[in-house]
């Protein structure tokens, strides 16, 4: 029978738990056959919080996990899959239509998967809170204690082009992300 992938709404903020709690489900009912994998897609991010550099996992989707279920000639779920998957701690219900759960699009899933295991590969990218126009004050470096406003943002090399004003003159300054702040 072909497997298809499906979203399920879980609670925000545990879906760690509940992805621990729907395989330990699985394997306890003798379903691996019938349900696959369980993910949950998320990437490190490198963010620095006073003034230490943390790496973190941070979900791209919040809120849902995505489970591979056997599906029937129809394409609907079996009715005892069904019931595991949504009596399980922590999970709400299948995204879709009403209670008609939608398969993932295989090109959708292709792009999920894909973006996952680049994700496994890749060293962490920095998580850079500033966009253009944006107020900041410098915290450190020759220019400490001057307001500026943020011109260009370069998440690759976690520099931020800051305006500041010097003698009444609008200039460029190229700092590191961590030694501005938010005003």
């Amino acid at each position: 029978m072909p497997k298809n992938w499906f979203v399920v709404r879980v609670q925000s903020g545990k879906e760690d738990q509940a992805k621990k709690n729907l395989e330990h489900r699985i394997k306890l009912h003798a379903f691996p056959e019938k349900i696959g994998r369980v993910m949950l897609p998320s990437e490190r991010v490198t963010e620095l919080r006073s003034g230490i550099r943390r790496t973190s996992e941070r979900k791209i989707y919040p809120g849902y996990i995505m489970v591979e279920i056997e599906v029937d000639e129809a394409g609907h779920i079996p009715q005892e899959s069904w019931f595991l998957v949504r009596e399980t701690p922590g999970v709400g219900d299948f995204v879709g239509s009403g209670l008609t759960p939608v398969a993932l699009r295989d090109y959708e899933v292709e792009r999920i998967l894909s973006d996952a295991e680049k994700a496994e590969e890749e060293v962490p990218r920095l998580k850079i809170d500033f966009k253009m126009n944006d107020g900041v004050k410098i915290k450190e470096g020759p220019f400490q204690n001057f307001d500026g406003v943020v011109e260009e943002v370069n998440p690759a090399k976690g520099l931020i082009k800051v305006i500041v004003t010097i003698f009444g003159r609008a200039t460029p300054v190229e700092l590191e992300y961590w030694q501005v702040e938010r005003i």
